[in-house]
Parts: C-alpha cells; sequence; structure tokens
C-alpha cells in the first residue's frame, strides 16, 4: 500500500517574526521543506522578493527544520522528492496588500506540476481559518 506525503497543517497565517519548525513524522521516508525560489534547483519565484530562501536538505524520521519569517507575504514551499505528488504548502505571513505584488509571486506556475498546483490551499481560506488542514 502506497503511503500518502503531506504537510499537515497545509496552510497557516502566521505574524511577521514568527518561526516555523518542520519535523517529519514519517517513518518510511525522507523529506525537504524548500521555498520556491530560484536559488533552489532553478524554481519559479513564490516567495516575497525581499524574503530570505530556505532548504532544509533531507530530513530523516523523527528531524526538523526550522526558520523564521520576516518579511510579510505569501510563502510557497515543497518537498523536492514528492512535489510531483503535490507535497506543497503556503504560509502568509502578515495580512495581504490587495494592490502590492502579492499575487504576483503566487502567478509564477510555469513548471510546477499540475499535482502541485491543485494542492495550495486558497489565500482567502488561509486568512479566515489561520490553519488549513489536508483533507
Amino acid at each position: 500500500m502506497a503511503r500518502m506525503s503531506w504537510f499537515d497543517p497545509i496552510g497557516v497565517l502566521i505574524k511577521p517574526g514568527q518561526m516555523v519548525r518542520w519535523t517529519n513524522f514519517d517513518p518510511g521516508n525522507s523529506h525537504t521543506t524548500t521555498a520556491y525560489h530560484p536559488a533552489n534547483i532553478g524554481r519559479p519565484l513564490r516567495i516575497p522578493e525581499s524574503a530570505r530562501s530556505w532548504d532544509s536538505d533531507y530530513l530523516l524520521p523523527d528531524e526538523s527544520f526550522s526558520t523564521t519569517f520576516t518579511e510579510q507575504g505569501v510563502y510557497d514551499y515543497y518537498c523536492i522528492p514528492h512535489e510531483q505528488a503535490g507535497m506543497v504548502g503556503r504560509i502568509i505571513v502578515g495580512e495581504p496588500e490587495t494592490d502590492g505584488g502579492w499575487m504576483e509571486a503566487i502567478a509564477a506556475s510555469s513548471g510546477l506540476p499540475d499535482e502541485a498546483l491543485k494542492a495550495f490551499p486558497a489565500i482567502e481560506e488561509i486568512m479566515a481559518k489561520r490553519i488549513v488542514r489536508r483533507v
């Protein structure tokens, strides 16, 4: 039986300056948390331009990685070995600006697998619920 891989929660709303920690609770796989950023394998930019990119490298079971988010905006990230299966997540830092460049970064969808694009929770849903879990 195949084991599905995903981030849970898949979407979160946090304040600037908050830290996020990912822990691999999957006993049978290693995973990464990797920002959509050209510095990471030439991926499209789907985080704020002024934000710092991240890549956890492979996390073995029970290993963790954390980073602090200081720039407001939408941050999309993925797991390198499981992106094709839709293992992606979205973090919103602060309050979206309706006239700002928030949507420009997440509009960069060229080169992303269909399963990944379908998996991202809507910004509006994250803003309303603060935490969105994978169903």
